[in-house]
């Protein structure tokens, strides 16, 4: 069975076509999906009438990615999802059913989401289930995407403790939990601007913007680091805003600290996710996503995973 890696999920589409923007170059190519499009209101709306055009796009490059061997089958194999039921995770799940990967869907409510999800699901909660119990529910898998995060219409009232509990002190748990259980390879979904500090974005619209949501931005950083000194596999995935729809512009991705703007479908991010299980070149690595289709990106403002 041929695995998807990072660098066929884009050529199979297209030649890699360099497109200049800013100060560097990005390797884009269109892919077509279909619609999935929810009709939930994400703050991607919220703020796109306040910040629609105010940054700029600092876009880097990042080198071809080799494919990953296509005739050895999978190496990660064995899969669990970590927020199912989430607008991304659950096309990440199903794309991972799809490619016969062996998946397993880790839900709040195991009842409420089979409801509208179908396959193998697991009770998996980053806030109130123990060390002990996620690395049971991990037991067995060898690769875990974590697509969760906290929802800032839920916890309206409490946006910086549930930011804190979710992105940061869970995400942490279910890094140890990894570990415990043999995972080998982790892709966390996290955010563009999530380091921002650190390379002179603490004022620009996007991070005001999307930190304002309990410090969401913080939080996520400090998981990420807890991941890259883990020892384990891992690649970490900072998209851009996300959107419902398809995609309308080709995939540009780009090395960490390099984006402080732009936009993404989450079926590509979907896509990256389950490309990046597999594929060498992706490994102990941050890539920065967003789509260019050949306007200026807008300014960014937000995720909900």
């Amino acid at each position: 069975m041929k695995v998807l890696s990072l660098l066929s999920l884009i050529s199979c589409i297209t030649a890699f076509v360099p497109v200049a923007i800013d100060r560097s170059t990005t390797h884009t190519t269109s892919l077509q999906l279909a619609t999935e499009d929810d009709g939930s209101v994400s703050r991607r709306a919220i703020f796109q009438t306040a910040f629609a055009g105010a940054a700029a796009s600092v876009v880097g490059s990042f080198p071809s990615l080799p494919a990953f061997a296509e005739d050895n089958g999978m190496a990660i194999k064995n899969v669990v999802v970590a927020g199912a039921t989430g607008q991304t995770g659950s096309r990440i799940y199903e794309r991972l059913m799809a490619q016969n990967f062996v998946a397993t869907g880790g839900v709040r409510n195991v009842a409420k989401a089979s409801k509208s999800l179908r396959g193998n699901l697991q009770q998996l909660d980053v806030v109130e289930d123990s060390l002990e119990s996620l690395t049971e529910t991990l037991k067995g898998a060898d690769g875990l995407i974590i697509a969760c995060g906290m929802n800032p219409g839920k916890n309206l009232l409490r946006m910086s403790a549930a930011a804190h509990e979710v992105d940061n002190l869970g995400t942490i748990k279910l890094i140890d939990a990894a570990k415990q259980a043999g995972v080998k390879k982790v892709v966390l979904i996290s955010s563009i601007l999530t380091d921002g500090r650190s390379w002179g974005q603490e004022q620009s619209p996007g991070f005001v913007a999307t930190n304002a949501f309990g410090g969401a931005l913080d939080e996520k950083l400090a998981a990420e680091k807890y991941l890259k000194a883990s020892g384990l596999d891992y690649t970490i995935l900072r998209p851009g805003g996300l959107k419902a729809k398809a995609p309308t512009g080709a995939l540009s991705i780009n090395p960490e600290n390099t984006l402080n703007s732009g936009e993404i479908s989450r079926d590509l991010v979907a896509d990256v996710s389950v490309a990046a299980l597999n594929d060498a070149k992706a490994s102990k690595t941050i890539l920065e996503i967003i789509e260019d289709d050949g306007t200026p990106p807008k300014a960014f403002n937000g995720l909900m995973m």
